[in-house]
């Protein structure tokens, strides 16, 4: 995990928070008292995690930690106070935030930032395979796109496209794509 937000209006908390995720090997850490600059802070950059010790100066924290997890973007742990920790979790759990009740024990709070940490790196590997998965696809497409037009402007065979295209990749030692394209600016623009 690269990158890391604490959201903390406490000082004390700050440093503990801080200290814990430098163990865990996070290179980029900032920090922000409230909800507001945390929002601010979140327009501007991406975090791997963003790290919230409610209750914070401006909200709960809860409302905050919900609209972070909405993004997608970060994996979220919530730090809450014990007495409200059953409420709390049962109504973020859904939204993928990870709660955690304070008094923060250490221990506790390294798994959680290890689950943290290995689902953040899953969710890389599902995009990753998601963005192959769409520039394939669309590779696909421009070469079918490419078959059409040698079958309409040159009254080739399906076969006999397809056929075309490999040899022309081949012979040129372009991909398909590239052949593709270069008929599609022949014949469409």
């Amino acid at each position: 995990m690269d990158s890391a937000l604490i959201v903390s209006s406490g000082e004390r908390g700050l440093s503990v928070l801080s200290q814990i995720l430098r163990q865990a090997g996070v290179e980029r850490l900032s920090t922000a008292p409230t909800a507001a600059l945390a929002k601010q802070m979140l327009v501007e950059n991406e975090f791997d995690l963003c790290l919230i010790n409610s209750p914070l100066s401006d909200e709960t924290g809860e409302r905050l930690a919900l609209n972070i997890a909405s993004r997608g973007n970060s994996e979220v742990i919530l730090c809450v106070r014990a007495e409200v920790f059953e409420e709390v979790s049962a109504h973020v759990e859904d939204a993928g935030v990870l709660t955690v009740s304070k008094p923060i024990q250490r221990a506790l709070l390294w798994n959680t930032l290890k689950v943290a940490i290995s689902a953040h790196r899953r969710v890389q590997r599902f995009q990753a395979e998601n963005t192959r998965l769409i520039h394939r696809i669309e590779d696909i497409r421009m070469v079918d796109r490419a078959k059409c037009l040698l079958i309409s402007y040159l009254g080739m065979s399906e076969e006999e496209a397809h056929r075309y295209l490999e040899k022309q990749a081949m012979d040129t030692r372009r991909s398909k794509r590239e052949v593709a394209e270069q008929i599609l600016k022949n014949y469409e623009g």
